[in-house]
């Protein structure tokens, strides 16, 4: 996301050089963009096997969007699903816990969006120049 984003042409960013860029192979990167697609975060310019511009605007992309592209967010079955433990109805502390740390987690990643992360990672970058 950060690659594309970080793309300044209108035409966007052609998936072989993502792959080239992050040294990530052409086939990983089908299932990443499918997903990212799939979810709204990013778009193709033009047609088939044109490049990739993100959606909307990177203040508006959290990290709660571009995780949950990829995973649910299911720290531990019991605090999504009462029925897979006998315990979750009843005060399990190990449960309310879970739960605690869940909605913490939630708001870590939607707290956090791409322009944040992007100007964070160049100025750390920029260190290493």
């Amino acid at each position: 996301m950060i690659e594309i984003a970080d793309c300044q042409s209108s035409e966007g960013i052609l998936q072989k050089d993502i792959s080239q860029n992050q040294q990530i192979s052409v086939k990983y990167l089908d299932y990443i963009i499918s997903a990212l697609k799939l979810k709204g975060l990013i778009r193709n310019v033009g047609g088939r096997g044109s490049g990739y511009v993100l959606a909307r605007p990177a203040e508006q992309i959290t990290m709660l969007d571009i995780y949950t592209a990829f995973e649910s967010i299911l720290v531990v079955q019991c605090i999504s699903d009462e029925s897979f433990c006998e315990r979750s109805t009843l005060c399990c502390k190990a449960n309310l816990y879970w739960k605690l740390f869940h909605k913490q987690f939630v708001e870590m990643l939607a707290g956090r969006n791409l322009e944040q992360i992007m100007q964070e990672t160049k100025e750390d970058c920029a260190l290493c120049d």
